[in-house]
């Protein structure tokens, strides 16, 4: 593997450049997105992540790409046929990662059998070409044969249609390798502190400290965009102090199941809930996923807490629909994101009147923010982004390249279940591995799948720095056992001592971080 992901180079390439194209703040689905369209249009192009690659929201999603069944229902019909045309591009450019799932929506009447089947023949309509599948009718005993937990009682039948699903984390992961095969210098645990201004007062620049040398640095770029999801504001307000919120968080959390609850390849979706909310119950990573949530909120941070009344409701409703009860003690993990939701109304107080739709604000100083968006759409809003940038005279006009370009790792899965597939073409490195240093091979938890091999592989070729940065995000041990990822901490704590030359102390703040981070997961 190149040394070109090496932190060490990446920093080296800071110090020798002496003004970029492009600088983005944010490492999140956004940020990298408009990196990866950036330094392919060829600009000299700059990402700078105050944590981690998706530390926020865009780790902690439904895990589904999708182009919104329920903005269907909401008659948002460009923004669910945009989605469907990306999640077909996805399925091609990052193979290893994005498949085909199925969803069942179990129906308890007969007009929602007809309804339901009606509106995703639209629904499979609108993806035309790029379709994941045809949407079907199948009847009581089909729906149970395929469902085994679903609840018998007045059941009529079902509806079938196909989704996306992937791992959110690691393509966040593999489009900032991708990136920096491009060229772009990507970092993490770099956080901008201050926008510089020219005479004219038109931003030019950034203030950087690397959080992990402490080192500050001026760097000077022809745009500055602002990508940084729920801390948008921040940022903008450091551009004008003045400049008024322009994002409302709003918290959707997830609670993580034994695949006992879900045993079929079979998704459910429950398509309106009490309170009017979509529910997916969703198989991944040998577990189920349950959610989420829908909750305005007027605070964030980086690792918000799931309320009471929220996995209340996620329980109470799967427990409407599956006769294999759920209990708090049953919950594996529990994860809480904001969505970064651009508020189309002033002091809205519901969800639903907030926008899914991408939004791209330029300043008086030329600060260009994107906001907004989902997942699934992330390289349309890269393009976007990059297309103002353009227009507003501030790059020169180069088209886009991302629409059929391959993903790091891209890589058509193979038909059996192994955990190494998520890693594409670069599974094979990973076993070389275990072939020339064997302890390599041996399992971090009973209960995980994990190998010692991919925390080394992490931390050499996937910019990994810390214990949360591995379990969290390069493998998925947090997310699918909490409890297990707290035991493996020492272990994980120990193989990044010896990979980045650190020492006990070292080690022991390391564990202590990282079991405060962890107790978020466990319910």
């Amino acid at each position: 593997m190149p040394i070109l992901f090496k932190r060490e180079i990446l920093v080296e390439q800071i110090q020798e450049n002496s003004e970029w194209d492009v600088i983005i703040i944010g490492g999140g689905a956004t940020g990298l997105g408009v990196a990866l369209d950036a330094t392919t249009r060829g600009y000299k192009t700059l990402l700078l992540e105050q944590v981690d690659f998706a530390k926020g929201t865009s780790s902690k999603s439904t895990k589904l790409l999708h182009g919104g069944v329920r903005y269907l229902a909401q008659g948002n019909i460009d923004l669910v046929k945009e989605a469907l045309y990306e999640r077909g591009l996805l399925l091609k450019n990052a193979s290893h990662l994005v498949s085909n799932q199925s969803f069942i929506i179990p129906n308890y009447s007969w007009w929602d059998n007809f309804f339901y089947a009606f509106g995703l023949k639209v629904y499979d309509l609108l993806a035309g070409k790029l379709s994941f599948g045809k949407s079907i009718r199948i009847n009581k005993k089909d729906t149970i044969s395929r469902l085994k937990t679903i609840k018998k009682q007045h059941l009529k039948g079902g509806v079938v249609y196909h989704d996306g699903q992937f791992d959110d984390a690691r393509l966040a992961i593999n489009i900032a390798q991708t990136s920096i095969e491009y060229g772009a210098v990507i970092l993490n645990h770099f956080k901008v502190k201050q926008l510089l201004k020219n005479n004219d007062g038109i931003v030019n620049g950034v203030v950087a400290n690397d959080s992990e040398t402490n080192m500050t640095y001026n760097l000077k770029a022809k745009v500055i965009i602002n990508a940084t999801g729920i801390f948008t504001d921040e940022i903008m307000q450091m551009d004008n102090v003045e400049a008024k919120n322009t994002v409302r968080p709003s918290q959707g959390i997830h609670l993580v199941l034994d695949k006992s609850f879900l045993p079929g390849n079979d998704a459910i979706m429950i398509p309106k809930t009490n309170d009017g909310r979509v529910l997916f119950l969703v198989p991944w990573h040998n577990r189920v996923i349950a959610g989420t949530t829908d909750t305005l909120l007027n605070s964030y941070s980086l690792e918000p807490t799931a309320l009471d009344e929220e996995v209340n409701f996620i329980i109470s409703t799967a427990n409407k629909y599956l006769n294999k009860k759920v209990c708090k003690e049953d919950v594996l993990s529990i994860y809480a994101g904001l969505r970064p939701l651009a508020a189309s109304k002033e002091n809205s107080k519901k969800s639903k009147e907030i926008s899914r739709s991408h939004k791209i604000i330029v300043s008086n100083a030329k600060l260009i923010t994107i906001t907004g968006g989902k997942w699934t759409t992330y390289r349309r809003m890269a393009e976007d982004t990059i297309n103002k940038a353009i227009l507003i005279g501030k790059l020169p006009n180069v088209s886009c390249k991302t629409a059929l370009l391959q993903i790091h790792g891209s890589k058509e899965a193979p038909h059996n279940t192994h955990h190494l597939n998520i890693y594409g073409s670069d599974q094979d490195s990973i076993q070389k591995l275990i072939i020339e240093t064997p302890e390599l091979g041996e399992k971090l938890h009973f209960r995980l799948p994990y190998t010692k091999a991919e925390i080394v592989w992490a931390i050499r070729n996937e910019m990994a720095r810390t214990i949360d940065d591995i379990l969290a995000r390069r493998v998925r041990a947090l997310f699918l056992d909490a409890k297990a990822a707290i035991e493996v901490a020492p272990i994980v704590a120990s193989i990044l001592a010896k990979e980045l030359g650190k020492d006990k102390l070292w080690q022991q703040q390391q564990i202590k971080e990282f079991t405060t981070i962890a107790n978020h997961y466990v319910l």
